[in-house]
């Protein structure tokens, strides 16, 4: 059996993200409104006076796939007290509407970046730990409370987990497990001496009484999450979770129309220049001219 989303055909394995992946990718036009009324009522109940942690929704344009991410974090497990907000990075679709029906609290950043946004959300954030979200993105149930057990250890600054794609026609499935295999192998690998340069700002969090004294960088394209977690790396480790309970799961954006096996080979050749630098530490990196803000 197949549902469609958007163009997009997504191909049901019966896994926790299936329903899901029923309005990912669909307009809000078309989500159902019991789905919308029920992640509301249940947004509500998990929102906390004296959170432990903030979930943080950072979303630009994402009217397609916000609603099955805040409908994952509605129904998480999670025994420590969160607070959920949202930061619209100024969309010209139905991102702010979407965040307004949910009932979370939420910001406008009208500066463009993720950095910015992150930064913004950071600024409005009220728990002792930061979940970086981002709004095309779905998060299994024990997502946070695994993440929270890993954060609250003695001399843990921040935490990155793994990730994949949701299954679709247009990916084949081994070549999905390969390439999620191969990639997890290196971050792996890597983490030990550059740690850094294994987060990804979809399943970072961190300690945010840490992070609101370092701040984020908005001078750069990309990389902003990496470089916090650079600056983080003097107030304790950087923890990479490999926890199965802990994969998101997201859409192809970073791959675009490519194959799984040619996304694999481009990646191949980029991390294979210089490839020795995984297993020497490095405290400082240089900015590349093109992933510079241009004044």
């Amino acid at each position: 059996m197949c549902i469609f989303a958007g163009r997009t055909e997504i191909v049901n394995m019966s896994n926790w993200y299936d329903k899901y992946l029923s309005i990912y990718g669909k307009p809000f036009s078309e989500v159902p409104q019991e789905i919308i009324d029920g992640t509301r009522e249940r947004l509500a109940a998990l929102q906390s006076d004296q959170p432990l942690a903030s979930i943080v929704v950072i979303g630009y344009n994402e009217e397609t796939h916000l609603q099955a991410c805040l409908w994952a974090i509605s129904e998480i497990h999670c025994k420590y007290p969160v607070e959920i907000i949202g930061v619209d990075n100024d969309s010209k679709d139905r991102t702010a509407e979407i965040y307004e029906k949910s009932g979370i609290p939420y910001y406008t950043e009208y500066q463009h970046s993720c950095g910015y946004a992150r930064r913004c959300g950071l600024q409005h954030s009220r728990g002792k730990f930061y979940f970086d979200v981002d709004s095309d993105t779905i998060y299994p149930p024990k997502y946070y409370e695994i993440m929270l057990d890993h954060l609250m250890k003695p001399g843990v600054s921040c935490a990155s987990a793994t990730w994949t794609y949701f299954p679709d026609a247009n990916h084949s499935k081994l070549g999905l497990k390969l390439f999620t295999l191969c990639r997890d192998v290196f971050l792996w690998v890597q983490h030990f001496k550059r740690p850094e340069l294994s987060v990804r700002g979809l399943v970072f969090a961190y300690n945010a009484d840490f992070g609101r004294q370092e701040e984020y960088r908005v001078d750069i394209i990309r990389g902003e999450d990496g470089s916090m977690a650079l600056s983080l790396k003097k107030y304790g480790k950087i923890v990479f979770v490999r926890d199965s309970r802990c994969r998101a799961i997201t859409g192809y954006g970073t791959i675009g129309n490519q194959s799984m096996w040619q996304s694999f080979l481009q990646h191949v050749k980029i991390q294979g220049k210089g490839i020795s630098r995984i297993f020497f530490k490095k405290e400082h990196y240089e900015d590349s001219e093109d992933n510079l803000v241009k004044p």
